[in-house]
């Protein structure tokens, strides 16, 4: 009986260490993902106003501005101007690309509604970027909500106020769930357009692991959902699921967006449709090949089809206010 006792403390103890290994190795392996991924690859701008100004006498109007964030850091964008009192329509773009990614669709929608339109760089992302890293939709529901505070102090030229009451959002992956999470803290966001939203900030992450990571990816997401956790426990991080924030989204309109090119997001985006209050009007359009996710292959007609749906969208509903 003792030589068993012994036996069996002996392999406790010699088994204790490795589970604590593990343990340690699994919890490093999950933040080291996350820190990895909270720094998107970053390129040159895909076009810039200068060039966009050559074709466009719209694209001529395009400045490029900065405003405080609501926690001190900077934040930049490029504005468009548009007609006194009309709305304002914010564009944020997915992980891993940039404000030039939604430039074109930004100038077709001012020449068409003359809304004012401003397309930030979301954290971390764009060349040279006074914050290095993205917080996957935590930090960047302040920084919009704050880029409509700056867009609230624009004047006319007899210094009037240039913005109406109401705001729009269209949001791409990460602009989606941001987009969905500022509407969810202001009223005034009356109309939301979201294209391949992700479950939540957690799935988003897990998703750029995948895409980063593709052998093992089973494991590899899983660890960086529970590293998230750890790396941002002082730090902003949305923990709501879209569907939960989609629930306290009362009397707004709503456009869903999404397509097997991105079949992660066309899932979450389906399903997110039925969780909004009856008094928000919601449409839906998730099985568009090419969707907005990526629409650098799709051909000039499939990009401007994909364009004036969101456009008309905008139009209809913030045309009243």
């Amino acid at each position: 009986m003792r030589n068993a006792k012994r036996l069996i403390k002996g392999f406790y103890n010699l088994l204790l260490p490795v589970v604590v290994l593990l343990v340690v190795a699994f919890v490093a392996g999950g933040v080291w993902l996350v820190y990895i991924s909270a720094i998107p690859p970053r390129a040159e701008y895909m076009v810039d106003p200068s060039k966009l100004a050559l074709l466009s006498s719209r694209g001529a109007q395009i400045t490029d501005e900065t405003w405080p964030n609501r926690d001190g850091t900077s934040a930049r964008g490029w504005l468009l101007r548009g007609s006194q009192n009309a709305p304002s329509v914010i564009l944020l773009h997915r992980y891993g690309t940039d404000r030039s990614h939604l430039l074109n669709f930004g100038v077709k929608l001012s020449e068409t509604t003359n809304f004012t339109i401003l397309m930030p760089d979301l954290r971390g992302h764009g060349l040279n970027p006074a914050i290095e890293q993205t917080s996957f939709g935590g930090n960047e529901v302040e920084d919009t909500l704050s880029a409509i505070d700056y867009l609230k102090t624009l004047k006319t030229a007899d210094g009037k106020p240039l913005i109406g009451k109401s705001f729009g959002i269209f949001g791409v992956e990460l602009g989606a769930i941001t987009g969905i999470a500022a509407a969810a803290k202001d009223p005034n966001i009356r109309s939301i357009a979201l294209e391949s939203v992700p479950r939540s900030s957690n799935d988003l992450v897990a998703s750029i692991v995948e895409a980063r990571f593709p052998f093992g990816s089973s494991v590899t997401s899983v660890l960086a959902k529970g590293g998230t956790y750890i790396y941002f426990i002082n730090r902003e991080f949305e923990r709501s699921s879209a569907c939960d924030l989609a629930k306290t989204l009362s009397d707004r309109d709503v456009l869903l967006l999404a397509g097997p090119g991105a079949p992660y997001f066309q899932t979450s985006t389906s399903n997110l449709s039925s969780c909004f209050p009856k008094t928000t009007k919601v449409k839906a359009f998730t099985d568009l090949a090419p969707s907005g996710f990526d629409l650098t292959n799709a051909t000039l007609e499939q990009a401007d089809f994909y364009d004036q749906r969101v456009i008309y969208f905008f139009k209809e509903s913030l045309s009243g206010d």
